[in-house]
């Protein structure tokens, strides 16, 4: 059966949190859970689903904010990339930053790394390390499905900021260009914020990759 992702823009940021979901299986993963754990745990019983995991492109305030609320309904590992472990840990004061309040999210179970295999049921992603919006940033990338969740590296017409703490331009356009502009053409993208496009055209018209 073909992957299915339900997208749930989430937060004052409207940052895209995605249910990835395995109909054979009834397993399903959280990607990114910024903001209304109410919500997500609304869609997943719509689809009639169980998450298995947190999956984290990284630790800004805006992609792990539902993380304690979630694990106060049922326990789940969260899975992050270690070089954000520091972001992580200070997830409230990012927010206050933007006064704004987020719960303090329960520490990380597994530590991601480049080139790790994970799983949804059947289908089978790659992680690779992105870094530049955030050190520890990481995409997932779902060869067979044609489907890559970047996170706030890639976006259409535009990439992430790194006018931020621990952020780097050029590593972070070293990233797009070695991890995922090496992506066949017709692989869709689905950023953290905004809509979805693909990499051939962000290849041939994204203004910030030229």
């Amino acid at each position: 059966m073909p992957l299915r992702l339900i997208a749930l823009p989430l937060g004052p940021l409207e940052t895209n949190c995605y249910l990835v979901l395995d109909d054979a299986s009834d397993e399903a993963v959280i990607v990114d859970p910024g903001a209304d754990a109410g919500r997500i745990q609304a869609a997943l019983a719509a689809e009639g689903a169980r998450a298995s995991a947190i999956w984290l492109t990284h630790a800004h305030f805006d992609h792990v904010g539902a993380i304690a609320d979630l694990q106060e309904v049922e326990p789940l590992p969260v899975l992050l990339h270690p070089d954000d472990r520091q972001l992580y840990e200070h997830a409230t004061v990012q927010a206050a930053a933007y006064g704004l309040m987020v719960r303090s999210p329960e520490a990380p179970t597994s530590p991601l790394a480049h080139g790790q295999t994970l799983s949804v049921g059947a289908h089978t992603a790659r992680c690779l390390h992105t870094p530049g919006h955030a050190p520890g940033h990481v995409a997932f990338w779902f060869e067979d499905a044609g489907v890559v969740l970047a996170g706030d590296a890639l976006f259409k017409g535009s990439i992430g900021r790194t006018d931020i703490a621990f952020g780097d331009h050029d590593t972070l356009l070293r990233s797009i260009r070695e991890q995922l502009l090496t992506l066949p053409d017709e692989t869709v993208v689905y950023p953290g914020h905004g809509p979805a496009t693909t990499i051939g055209a962000e290849r041939s018209s994204n203004p910030f990759l030229r």
